[in-house]
């Protein structure tokens, strides 16, 4: 037992020494990003929260005013409005990027011909940068030069070019638009990867019953696509 101990002994800690350089290596690699979210996103933050305790004027010294500003702002009509419509736009939108995605999802989730294809285009606007798209759909809807109202003036839909910016509703569409066509790739992606976890026996299991797409798609496709 002496020898054995001494043998195990040099190993176990030959291991032990292998673990905690290990991890020392992960942490190295770990603390770029941690150093990067400590300075671009701790530190601001915090620098926020003890000025919006101050009354802070572009000219001169500040001064402490405890909670004022936050019971200005509760105070103004224009945060709830704010807010207000801030939570319509998340609903819908998210709504919207849904509907479009889930589709495009069931869509591709089969081999099919040509599905490396339209998995690669429905995708591609996930990588295009948001300040890239909104240059793309600043042009598209330029009432002059864009594509959208000039080709709908063209086509006699209507009486003449109209600027979609101009005005609350169209402009609030055209803005859904954009955002569901940049985002609804990336949830696709993600749909998708839900779909291809559901066991496909069930599916083979339900076909043997009888069941129907539309019967299947109720009955295991979105009770197993919950937790998506």
């Amino acid at each position: 037992m002496t020898s054995i101990a001494a043998i195990s002994t040099p190993a176990r800690r030959r291991k032990l020494v292998g673990a905690g350089r290990r991890q020392w290596i992960g942490l190295l690699y770990v603390a770029p990003a941690v150093a990067l979210v400590v300075v671009f996103f701790i530190i601001p933050l915090c620098m926020t929260a003890w000025m919006s305790l101050h009354n802070w004027p572009l000219m001169g010294a500040h001064s402490f005013i405890g909670l004022d500003n936050y019971w200005a702002i509760l105070r103004d009509a224009r945060f709830w409005n704010a807010l207000k419509f801030t939570g319509y736009y998340t609903v819908v939108v998210t709504i919207a990027i849904f509907a479009v995605a889930f589709p495009l999802a069931l869509f591709i989730e089969r081999p099919r011909p040509l599905t490396g294809f339209y998995r690669t285009s429905f995708f591609m606007p996930a990588v295009i940068g948001f300040a890239s798209a909104s240059l793309l759909w600043s042009w598209l809807l330029n009432v002059d030069s864009g594509l959208f109202s000039p080709a709908a003036f063209e086509l006699g839909l209507t009486e003449k070019k109209v600027n979609l910016l101009a005005t609350f509703q169209p402009a609030f569409w055209s803005i859904i638009a954009m955002v569901v066509w940049k985002v609804a790739g990336f949830t696709m992606i993600i749909l998708m990867t839900g779909l291809q976890s559901i066991p496909p026996d069930l599916q083979e299991a339900a076909m043997i019953d009888g069941a129907g797409p539309l019967a299947r798609f109720r009955a295991i496709t979105l009770p197993l696509m919950r937790r998506t």
